[in-house]
């Protein structure tokens, strides 16, 4: 039987994201984030929530826009840095060697050495309590080529992106490929059929 647990962030994994925006002097910033996933595929659209008091925040109410940059496993070290400082305190990009770069559909800075960029315009900003989630319009993406598939859609196992465990405050990768998507579905009906 299920053990009652106490009512908290306690979902085991979520996507780690790099958010990039500028502040009102122009000076490119980014944050650590791992409250965000996707929200709607018409318009296609992210959602973000970030803390009223991070520089970001203010940021993106400025701007109206921000990056989604995905790193990959290999670069925990330095998303983890950049969760660790204060955009307000420190120039993350001077600090981590990281290469901001502008976007080309909002006014918002991807990162050069992260694989896969979302650039977003807000479209909706809900407050949520100690957090802001922000939903956000993807207006463009740049991948790597090596990401991905014949079609051009960015492929996980290539990727190989950071989850973080929020209940651990740890991170993690992803496994091998189970199935395609519906498959699964396939398979179990096949398996009811033979009982």
């Amino acid at each position: 039987m299920k053990q009652p647990l106490n009512s908290d962030t306690l979902p085991p994994t979520s996507p780690v994201w790099i958010i990039g925006s500028y502040g009102t002097d122009g000076r490119p910033n980014i944050m650590t984030a791992c409250w965000g996933g996707i929200c709607c595929s018409d318009p296609p659209c992210l959602a973000v929530s970030i803390r009223k008091e991070r520089r970001t925040h203010a940021n993106i109410r400025q701007s109206g826009a921000f990056t989604v940059n995905i790193p990959t496993a290999e670069q925990f070290a330095v998303v983890d840095l950049i969760g660790t400082v204060s955009g307000s305190a420190q120039d993350k990009f001077a600090l981590t060697g990281l290469t901001p770069v502008p976007s080309t559909r909002v006014y918002a800075p991807a990162v050069a050495q992260f694989p896969l960029t979302f650039e977003c315009r807000v479209l909706h900003c809900l407050d949520l309590g100690s957090h802001t989630q922000f939903i956000g319009q993807i207006c463009g993406v740049t991948a790597e080529p090596e990401l991905l598939d014949n079609d051009g859609r960015p492929i996980a196992a290539r990727l190989q992106p950071l989850l973080a465990s929020a209940p651990e405050r740890a991170y993690y990768t992803i496994g091998g490929r189970l199935t395609q998507a519906g498959a699964a579905a396939s398979t179990g009906k096949k398996r009811l059929q033979n009982t």
